[in-house]
């Protein structure tokens, strides 16, 4: 009788488990057929260039006066050199807050990615939402966020369905 009951058990979870429907979309494909993630990438990009040319420029600015510094040390009290030292060293430090200030955790990249892609992220995520709650799936995986998908049927990829529900037909 236990048997019977443990083999009744197993073959009802098993059901259970094939019940449950389950999907896979691919974001980087998704994103890749989004005008609008294109134009953000684009200007995210442009930025970037601008930004790190201004960095570069005063960088620049700081090897040239330490060249002069050296060229012009010898001809320098000890309270010139001093001087001299201190503006070098101060736009170095000015190099490096406009780096941070663009690139750093907070900076201007992030808060400026945040604006562009985050609003196309959430429809993607709202698509899917919809899609999940319409067909009843019980998990939905995504093979570009580096989850191990060992292997993909592609009739169960429902990134198409996800561009459709975006208004991005194929």
């Amino acid at each position: 009788m236990k048997k019977i009951f443990i083999l009744s058990l197993v073959l009802g979870l098993g059901l259970f488990a094939n019940a449950q429907k389950y999907a896979f979309v691919d974001t980087e494909y998704i994103l890749k057929n989004i005008p609008a993630y294109e134009a953000a990438n684009e200007q995210l990009n442009q930025a970037s260039l601008n930004w790190q040319k201004e960095i570069e420029a005063v960088y620049a600015e700081v090897e040239t006066m330490y060249q002069n510094y050296q060229t012009e040390s010898v001809f320098l009290s000890n309270e010139m050199k001093v001087k001299k030292e201190e503006e070098i060293v101060q736009k170095e430090k000015e190099a490096r807050q406009l780096q941070t200030r663009y690139f750093g955790p907070e900076g201007e990249l992030g808060k400026k990615r945040e604006a562009l892609i985050k609003p196309i992220q959430d429809d993607i995520y709202n698509a899917i939402r919809e899609l999940v709650d319409e067909e009843g799936y019980a998990a939905i995986f995504d093979k570009a966020s580096g989850g191990v998908v060992l292997f993909s049927d592609a009739k169960y990829d429902m990134s198409d369905l996800v561009l459709e529900k975006l208004g991005y037909k194929k």
